[in-house]
């Protein structure tokens, strides 16, 4: 009787340690979220080029005076696995928060006195929602160019008259351009 007692009591604590072992500890877990859509479009536009940062980098105030520019920054937006066909071109349309010139973007943060201009990779100017010149594509991976620049901006005294310099303030600022495409 005390023998199958302790056969009993030991297959016990067999069944508990393998069960133990058997069940892994959590080092660790979380949620993936896998998002995106389905366009009809000839391209796909690349994961980087949707939510992307343009560094403008520190630009002197002189610079902006007078309605003065910055120097252009380059950007792209790439477009991948593109199969054409009869659409060989593509626009873009930029749109976000006018500043008081209404084709330029207003600046969030402690800089004022300038806006950001949007230009084509020719360096002409894209006014905020109107479709950029027709760049031509190609099939496989290919991108549009255009650049940004700050532009100093000019003040239009209230009653009318002649345009004046707004002041510059150095300070940090950003900006945000949503953009639609159109193929040709």
């Amino acid at each position: 009787m005390k023998l199958s007692t302790l056969a009993g009591a030991i297959m016990a604590v067999s069944l508990a340690a393998t069960s133990a072992v058997s069940v892994a500890k959590d080092q660790g877990h979380g949620v993936i979220t896998f998002k995106g859509a389905i366009i009809d479009a000839p391209c796909s536009i690349a994961q980087e080029s949707q939510y992307q940062t343009v560094d403008m980098d520190q630009i002197a105030n002189v610079a902006l005076k007078n309605g003065g520019k910055s120097n252009p920054t380059p950007f792209k937006i790439e477009l991948r696995g593109c199969e054409l066909g009869a659409l060989k071109a593509a626009t873009a349309t930029f749109s976000g928060s006018p500043s008081s010139n209404p084709d330029l973007l207003a600046l969030k943060g402690t800089a004022q006195g300038a806006s950001l201009a949007i230009a084509d990779h020719t360096g002409a100017l894209i006014k905020l929602g109107t479709a950029s010149p027709a760049q031509t594509l190609s099939n496989g991976d290919t991108y549009l160019q255009f650049n940004a620049y700050l532009q100093g901006d000019m003040v239009a005294p209230e009653g009318g008259g002649e345009s004046t310099a707004a002041e510059i303030v150095p300070g940090d600022f950003e900006t945000f351009a949503n953009f639609t495409l159109a193929y040709q």
